[in-house]
């Protein structure tokens, strides 16, 4: 079989390695607990999170054990790395709903029966710590310059950086010593935007526990000029459907750039190397195709075979100018607001096409709203409930690509 960790570098996920050697003779010797952290920051998923635990499920297929460490302890503090300032302190109530809904999702793509994962929360030791001791015991094991000189700190400090937030390396860091002292769990994955959290951990368990451990990152999902992915015209790319539903979520993979199809179909599918290989030189309508079929297995993974088909299906019937699925997002109004009429900038934020009015001027000056095709451009303009009443409803046309369905 091959070593997982070739088939991660294949795919394209590692980006740093503590020790590279010792990581893949690891990996290629033994049946191994890893692990890789979640804070429960919001009641979703998002595809930022969905590469990660496609790596999680290409080890897991190796045989190797994840932990899924749910962040319910360190969620309260909230880690200052990638952010401008102090994230929202949520209540324990919030901490535990979101922690809930991620366990949900993992197990979409991890196998979580007996023997095959671990799901851990670090409440359960966090939430138990005496400040003073644990500071007295752990704190000395770490340098504040040192720790000054990480990305997730340096970013911060001329803005103001909490010693709140401060903590959080120290948490993390005994996360992964106490994963190690209650799993044997010898190695931290995460994003490349959690490397000095991670060199933290392991060199805790080194002066702490006198063992080795290993830490690899993976590349942020970005795109090809270096932007992050994972956001769409209506903010953040969720795995929940109610937040993201599957035709958009289908849609976005669907409209991906060209120069990004092969990598995303590595990254993010379970499709074969070989047979993504023979799309390399696909181009135009071949193309197409490829993010058709990148769109597709995306789709699957996280919402299942049926969702799917029917996305694809909408897609091809908008493309096509043919019949409707109803998996496209749709709004529907009350027969009294319909019977008034609804005015075209109104409609356009109620159906979250747009987030200001303001917006949507702006939109409708560009020529970028249609309502069945036809352009519209006056702020002025009304949707009757004739307009409303036919069998597909009224479908609005945001741009070349995003379409939502307006019925009563």
């Amino acid at each position: 079989m091959e070593n997982a960790y070739d088939t991660l570098k294949a795919r394209g996920f590692i980006e740093q390695c503590t020790h590279e050697e010792s990581a893949k003779e690891l990996l290629g010797s033994q049946k191994i607990k890893f692990y890789i952290g979640f804070d429960p920051t919001a009641d979703s998923l998002h595809v930022g999170h969905y590469l990660t635990a496609m790596a999680m499920a290409h080890l897991q297929k190796a045989g190797h054990i994840p932990i899924m460490l749910m962040g319910g302890g360190t969620g309260m503090v909230g880690d200052p790395t990638d952010k401008t300032e102090m994230r929202r302190i949520m209540s324990a109530e919030e901490i535990s709903h979101n922690v809930d809904c991620f366990k949900a999702q993992l197990s979409k793509f991890i196998d979580v029966s007996e023997g095959k994962a671990i799901i851990a929360d670090n409440a359960d030791w966090l939430l138990e710590l005496k400040y003073l001791p644990f500071i007295r015991e752990y704190g000395v094991h770490f340098s504040v310059n040192k720790m000054l000189t990480a990305d997730s700190y340096r970013t911060r400090f001329e803005r103001g950086l909490s010693f709140f937030e401060f903590n959080y390396q120290l948490l993390q860091a005994y996360d992964f010593l106490e994963l190690y002292r209650r799993y044997g769990c010898v190695m931290q994955m995460g994003g490349r935007d959690q490397w000095s959290n991670i060199i933290a951990g392991v060199e805790l368990i080194r002066r702490v526990e006198n063992a080795d451990a290993q830490g690899i990152t993976f590349a942020l999902l970005a795109k090809s000029d270096g932007t992050k992915m994972g956001k769409s015209q209506n903010g953040a790319v969720w795995l929940d459907a109610n937040k993201t539903p599957p035709y958009e979520f289908f849609q976005y993979w669907r409209n991906v750039d060209d120069a990004d199809v092969i990598r995303f179909l590595k990254l993010l599918t379970f499709l074969p190397l070989e047979e993504i290989s023979g799309y390399e030189e696909f181009a135009g309508s071949e193309l197409n195709r490829v993010k058709e079929i990148l769109a597709y297995e995306v789709t699957k993974n996280v919402h299942g075979e049926q969702e799917a088909e029917r996305a694809k299906e909408a897609a091809r019937g908008l493309f096509a100018g043919g019949a409707l699925s109803g998996s496209i997002p749709e709004t529907i109004l009350s027969e009294e607001d319909a019977a008034n009429g609804v005015n075209i900038v109104e409609l356009l934020v109620r159906t979250g096409l747009i987030k200001t009015k303001s917006e949507g001027r702006r939109l409708l000056e560009q020529g970028g709203v249609k309502a069945d095709g036809v352009k519209i451009t006056s702020f002025e303009h009304v949707l009757q409930k004739a307009d409303f009443a036919k069998k597909e409803g009224v479908m609005l046309q945001k741009g070349k690509k995003t379409f939502h369905r307006v019925k009563f």
